[in-house]
């Protein structure tokens, strides 16, 4: 009786195939690394600005002083910004916090067209165009600085108003309260 045919193993192609399999195990295991660490911090007061500009512009689009009376039927309301009233004490610029707020504005579907301002001996009045609004913003501090054990808060208050243009009636007002980490400033 003869032997059965051995099986011929081609070991170049077992190693092959065991390299693929640890580096799929590999790639695996740098995947799970990755997403289980950290995220690179941003800038802290880059982040609070952008949080407070996206919480601004949520109140005025979620809550709009325009209604279908005010507003020329089938035409599109347009955001005038003003320059932004900022405390200095807060460390932040008035053309920085503008520029957050109207980025902020401009992020958001179906919104408004956003033009920044400046007021001239052109300035329309309310008759002339329904749908332009005004938007006036003045952040400043409100109240001392609050001392944590790691950090020191600046409480802020963001008032924001909407009027037309050439009037003096205020039709809208909200305000944002909150506290910028001074570390960040």
């Amino acid at each position: 009786m003869s032997a059965p045919p051995r099986e011929r193993c081609d070991t170049s192609t077992a190693v092959v195939t065991r390299g693929r399999t640890h580096l799929a195990a590999l790639l695996a295991l740098l995947l799970l690394v990755g997403c289980a660490s950290a995220p690179e911090a941003p800038p802290t007061l880059r982040q609070a600005l952008l949080g407070l500009g996206e919480r601004a512009a949520t109140l005025v689009l979620t809550q709009p002083a325009w209604s279908g009376t005010d507003t020329s039927a089938g035409q599109d309301i347009v955001l005038l910004l003003g320059e932004a009233e900022v405390d200095a004490r807060l460390g932040i610029t008035p053309e920085r916090f503008g520029e957050t707020l109207s980025r902020a504005l401009l992020a958001a579907p179906q919104g408004p067209q956003v033009l920044d301002w400046q007021p001239d001996a052109a300035t329309p009045t309310a008759s002339d165009n329904g749908n332009l609004w005004l938007l006036d913003s003045r952040l400043e501090p409100d109240g001392p600085v609050l001392r944590l054990s790691d950090r020191d808060l600046l409480p802020y208050r963001l008032t924001l108003a909407l009027r037309h243009p050439g009037e003096d009636k205020i039709r809208w007002q909200r305000v944002i309260s909150g506290a910028f980490d001074m570390t960040a400033l």
